[in-house]
């Protein structure tokens, strides 16, 4: 008999690393473990976890890497001890909109698998294509405008999904596949996302889509609940769309979104000593889950500051638009999700990190990276309002919003005259003022287009601009404290900047949350019941630095507005990806 309190494991399928937790019933998180694809990776050549085909825009990762990583991830957490019997569920998260296409042998490897063999060794042959598109992938704009037009407009599309078409979203990219690999399309017997896949690893069976990630593809009518037959059809290439339909499973998707899904595998309870009734619930999207890393309030906002830039809130309105996505909330019917990302967040820092000379001291190159942020004035200004401001677009890959080519620009912009000017290297000095002004032109980008979604607070706050109440920050970026401060600058944020004690793993502790509340709920019991009663928010957060600042964020105002023109200004003839 084991004496020790039940675990709950979650897992984050990211681009660069497989991350897992283990949590208590409380909710303290007991082990960590990580597996990086470029480090820790055997047999795989890839870059920042992924493989790039450039004279396509195409960016995707092997699968057999992933299988490897899960191996390699349960057994770093039973090298630090764990006791794989305690764990009760299980839950994940997946990068969103990658597609996984198993072949007809797929589902009698997952239920046959040998304890003594690897996963790698075994599954490698389970698929129609050995990868898996990635996030970053830009290979679409065919599909993409396809989608956009094949329901009136993008508006159109934007209402009934969620969001317009994205290079990254699965159902263009599901169309590309089958027109670049027809015949390894017809091959295909079933379709996973991320989060399905990993899901499925684990259940021993291919498991259904996520109610919340699903919404990821373009193919699902949100407020309807099902298929759009017409995009289906689209995607299909037919107006039979029966086969499309059982290649994203037949059975449909659960509403319930912390549905049981079965047991575990007999392969693990041999393999690592997990208990025959541990319980698969759904795994959802990355940032789904990241919104359930903690219980949201009203103008709560989380920005991820990983690979990507992601801003998220949950919401009981829908308000779709095709500037921001729209999801069902991964737990609580009646919620919503919203979302604004970006491909270029974090590697985009880098490369400005990377482009800066040697430091002179012993400082690293965060270390420098931060002084130069911190030490530059706010846009490059003078202490004049009216003065000169660096606004800049660092994007080295195609970016998404705006739809736009790799490429960097810099501007300089006067807010009195509202008029621009390609700065050269007498008004904007490389690389150093790129430091600051990177940072600058995530937030602001952020703040130009939220700025429409939140509102001002009630109470004795109600004199202030409309803001988020708290800033959340997770992800690798959460840790620079420069970054978090210019956070507040430009977002706002009364209540200030906060960042998750587990920051980096946000979106394996959110699905630990959810395999928790999945198998200890009571009936009818909400996420946001559970979770909030155990959740100690002096445990799990820590304030980092303040929000709102009067005369700074209002300085920032100009700026948006800067911003956007820069923005109109780059996709004047511009040739869309």
């Amino acid at each position: 008999m084991n004496d020790n309190p039940p675990l709950y494991l979650g897992f984050d399928l990211s681009t660069q690393q497989l991350k897992g937790i283990a949590v208590t019933s409380s909710l303290k998180a007991e082990y960590e473990v990580k597996f990086d694809f470029d480090a820790d990776s055997k047999g795989f050549n890839v870059k920042k976890g992924v493989l790039t085909n450039q004279s396509e825009n195409e960016v995707f990762a092997p699968l057999t890497m992933w299988l490897q990583a899960i191996d390699g991830v349960l057994q770093r957490f039973k090298d630090a001890g764990m006791d794989f019997s305690r764990v009760r569920g299980i839950s994940g998260a997946g990068m969103q909109h990658g597609s996984v296409y198993w072949n007809n042998k797929g589902e009698q490897a997952l239920g046959s698998l040998d304890p003594c063999k690897s996963l790698e060794g075994q599954l490698a042959d389970a698929f129609a294509h050995p990868y898996s598109p990635n996030w970053q992938d830009a290979s679409t704009q065919a599909q993409c405008d396809a989608f956009d037009a094949h329901l009136g407009d993008p508006t159109r599309l934007a209402f009934l999904t969620g969001s317009k078409a994205h290079h990254r979203f699965t159902g263009p990219q599901i169309l590309r596949f089958r027109t670049k690999y027809p015949a390894k399309y017809q091959e295909t017997s079933r379709i996973s996302l991320v989060s399905s896949f990993l899901a499925s690893i684990f259940l021993g069976k291919i498991a259904p889509f996520d109610i919340s990630d699903v919404c990821g593809m373009n193919l699902w009518d949100i407020k309807a609940g099902t298929w759009n037959e017409r995009l289906l059809s689209l995607t299909a290439g037919s107006t039979d769309t029966s086969d499309i339909k059982d290649k994203l499973g037949a059975a449909g998707v659960p509403e319930d979104g912390g549905a049981f899904l079965g047991n575990i595998s007999p392969y693990f309870v041999q393999r690592y000593g997990f208990s025959p009734t541990c319980a698969i619930a759904t795994s959802t999207g990355d940032n789904p889950s990241t919104i359930l890393a903690l219980p949201l309030r009203p103008l709560d906002a989380i920005v991820s500051l990983g690979t990507s830039t992601t801003f998220l809130m949950s919401t009981p309105y829908y308000k779709p638009n095709p500037a921001v996505h729209f999801m069902n909330h991964p737990t609580t019917p009646g919620l919503y999700m919203f979302m604004l990302c970006y491909k270029n967040g974090g590697l985009a820092r880098e490369n400005v990190r990377d482009s800066l000379p040697p430091p002179q001291d012993a400082a690293g190159p965060w270390q420098q990276f931060e002084k130069l942020a911190s030490t530059t004035s706010p846009l490059g200004q003078s202490s004049d309002l009216n003065s000169p401001m660096k606004i800049g677009l660092f994007f080295p890959r195609p970016e998404i919003v705006p739809n736009v080519r790799a490429g960097i620009w810099r501007f300089i912009y006067k807010p009195n005259t509202h008029s621009l000017m390609a700065a050269d290297k007498t008004m904007w000095k490389e690389p150093e003022d790129d430091v600051r002004a990177i940072v600058e032109s995530q937030f602001l980008s952020l703040r130009l287009r939220s700025r429409d979604l939140v509102e001002s607070p009630t109470g004795p706050n109600a004199h202030l601009p409309p803001q988020p109440r708290r800033i959340y920050l997770v992800g690798g970026g959460s840790r620079n404290a420069t970054i978090a401060r210019i956070a507040g600058q430009i977002l706002g944020g009364w209540e200030g900047v906060y960042r998750l004690d587990v920051g980096e793993n946000a979106c394996a502790l959110g699905a630990a949350y959810k395999a928790v509340w999945s198998v200890e709920r009571k009936e009818k019991q909400s996420f946001e019941e559970l979770i909030g009663a155990r959740w100690k928010e002096d445990e799990f957060v820590e304030r980092i630095a303040d929000g709102y600042q009067e005369g700074l964020f209002e300085k920032y105002g100009p700026a948006v507005e800067g911003l956007d023109l820069i923005e109109k200004e780059v996709l004047k003839g511009e040739k869309s990806i």
